[in-house]
């Protein structure tokens, strides 16, 4: 196993950043004032660069992803206050990159419904050591294959991550009833609640969407009908854009008939909210728009394991192990793409049968779980520290580095008895979401919860 090198760094904000890379600790590769080489360089001479315009320096600045921009400010005054000013935030909404990342969360499997990753107890005790469980969070960058350490000390007591989109964090209160949902955008550490859902849930499934100027949230299925009854019946809708136009859960419609949203999260592509129905294997779509839910038939739905949607891009993807044990088919896990009509699938690539079988035997029939952002995808085998990387461009497949930190929280690791586990997010962090702002003005009074 791959051993790590841990730099952290104070910083007088809730939101602190520590990182880990496969590739650091050598030192190698550092420049200082007493090698030739670098004060000979006449491209790295400060009468030069000491001369750079503000303009263009912030503009350099706005192009750094957020550790080494965090490291930056304690360079001096001047780029500490960045993440406060206007003019520096309205550059880097503009010409900052997408950083294709993804969050993870050590979270315990609830015992009740394995399928879903909401806390599900109400003994005090676990709910709290499941509270801290959650207060900090992991990104990978899949670039870079390095580990950083994000926290979430801001959030209450009793909610859980539920999606992700646009640079926040969607988390929802574990308590059943009406839902509510606090934003949360961990590098800026700002928190933005929801007004609660209309309608009494359990274990709902949370779309999110978010855009610079605009906010829709769906909340389907677990409606309770009773204390001791659930039905998937209905999804409300959150929007709100800087249009003017609002609408706090006013918004709902009926899903399918015998339809079963176990997954607990929804894909967001190209204005449409996708998640998976099982027992059969289905995929639901939900059009904002058109404020209607209808089916779409899953490939091979007889044969496939372990199913996950994801956007890669903006195209849907279907990510799934088959097994066709009757038939001389080899077992294999493969991805499909939903083709523009919106119902028919086509697959794009299969896992090469000598790294799937050396998968399969770490996965031994625990299921994994697969998570999408831009080119990337993540696949995590349950109960284990082991997850794949397929880079769709590249079409290469690799390893990834264990996560030092969940292995220290564990002292080793839990892993064999499903007590601590990685389940993840797609998550671009954005210094700025200026889309926050339309949810402050709903003037609502943020409420204290308690654990």
């Amino acid at each position: 196993m791959e051993a790590f090198n841990t730099l952290s760094m104070a910083s007088p904000f809730s939101y602190t950043f520590t990182s880990s890379s496969s590739s650091c600790g050598s030192g190698s590769g550092t420049a200082t004032s007493n090698n030739p080489m670098f004060t000979a360089c006449p491209w790295m001479d400060s009468r030069i660069w000491s001369k750079l315009p503000q303009r263009l320096l912030d503009r350099v600045l706005a192009f750094l992803p957020p550790p080494a921009f965090f490291r930056a400010r304690a360079v001096c005054k001047r780029w500490y206050g960045l993440l406060f000013s206007n003019s520096f935030l309205e550059l880097y909404i503009h010409v900052s990159p997408r950083h294709h990342w993804f969050l993870f969360f050590n979270q315990k499997t609830p015992l009740i419904k394995t399928t879903s990753y909401i806390y599900t107890t109400n003994n005090n005790s676990i709910r709290s050591a499941a509270a801290a469980t959650c207060c900090e969070g992991y990104l990978f960058d899949p670039h870079e294959l390095s580990w950083y350490r994000i926290s979430f000390a801001l959030v209450p007591s009793g909610f859980s991550p539920a999606s992700s989109s646009g640079g926040l964090v969607c988390w929802v209160s574990d308590h059943a009833g009406a839902k509510t949902l606090i934003l949360c955008n961990p590098v800026t550490g700002s928190l933005s609640q929801l007004p609660p859902t209309l309608r009494p849930r359990l274990f709902p499934s949370i779309g999110l969407k978010v855009t610079p100027t605009a906010v829709d949230v769906t909340v389907a299925g677990d409606d309770l009908i009773s204390p001791y009854a659930v039905k998937n019946l209905s999804s409300e809708s959150f929007h709100i854009d800087a249009g003017g136009f609002f609408s706090l859960w006013g918004t709902t419609s009926s899903l399918p008939r015998l339809c079963s949203l176990e997954s607990g999260r929804m894909v967001q592509v190209n204005g449409k909210f996708y998640c998976m129905n099982y027992s059969p294997f289905s995929v639901l779509a939900y059009d904002i728009s058109a404020n209607a839910w209808f089916n779409v038939q899953a490939p091979m739905r007889r044969f496939l394991r372990s199913p996950s949607l994801l956007d890669s891009n903006g195209k849907l993807i279907l990510v799934a192990a088959v097994e066709k044990s009757k038939l001389n088919v080899p077992k294999s896990l493969r991805l499909w793409s939903l083709q523009a009509c919106g119902t028919v699938w086509a697959e794009i690539e299969r896992m090469p049968q000598q790294l799937y079988a050396q998968f399969a035997e770490i996965e031994a029939g625990n299921g994994f779980d697969t998570i999408g952002h831009g080119e990337f995808i993540v696949i995590v085998i349950r109960g284990s520290d082991k997850a794949l990387l397929f880079d769709l461009r590249m079409k290469s497949w690799q390893w990834i580095p264990p996560c030092p930190y969940v292995q220290a929280n564990n002292c080793g690791g839990n892993y064999g008895d499903r007590e601590g586990e990685l389940h993840g997010f797609a998550y671009e962090p954005r210094l700025a979401t200026p889309v926050t702002a339309l949810l402050d003005q709903l003037t609502l009074p943020f409420q204290s919860f308690s654990g």
